[in-house]
């Protein structure tokens, strides 16, 4: 299984946010758990972090062919990005969103994301496991 993971913008900065939460989280910690997730179930994965949406629509053009599905952290995307949103569409790739809640709740999620309706699932919880629970979600679906 190949697997994009898209962070959106400001997630560098998670590690700020746990901080206030009283929590250690980083986006390299993440990632890291990420990597090894992905190698306990035999997949490849490619991440990007990144506060530009051009960056983030290349990302899904050049891999889209190569990636099985796609974890997706949009955090203030969700509330207006229409263009990754059209890219998502027309590249048909396996996407499952990742929201943060409770006092890790940056975007309001009451509001709704407007990717909700094309994803294949919305997971919403912790970062700290969220993210390893979405690479399973992926694994069963795929």
């Amino acid at each position: 299984m190949k697997i994009l993971i898209l962070h959106g913008p400001n997630l560098n900065l998670v590690g700020k946010i746990s901080a206030k939460a009283g929590d250690n989280i980083t986006l390299g910690k993440i990632n890291s758990a990420l990597k090894q997730s992905a190698k306990k179930l035999d997949s490849d994965i490619k991440i990007l972090q990144t506060h530009k949406v051009f960056n983030a629509i290349n990302f899904i053009q050049r891999n889209r062919n190569w990636a099985d599905g796609l974890l997706f952290s949009p955090m203030s995307w969700s509330l207006y990005e229409y263009s990754i949103l059209e890219c998502l569409k027309i590249s048909n790739l396996l996407t499952i969103q990742i929201l943060f809640d409770g006092k890790y709740q940056i975007v309001d999620n009451e509001t709704g994301s407007i990717f909700s309706s094309y994803c294949k699932k919305t997971l919403s919880g912790n970062p700290k496991n969220i993210y390893l629970d979405g690479i399973k979600e992926l694994n069963k679906i795929i």
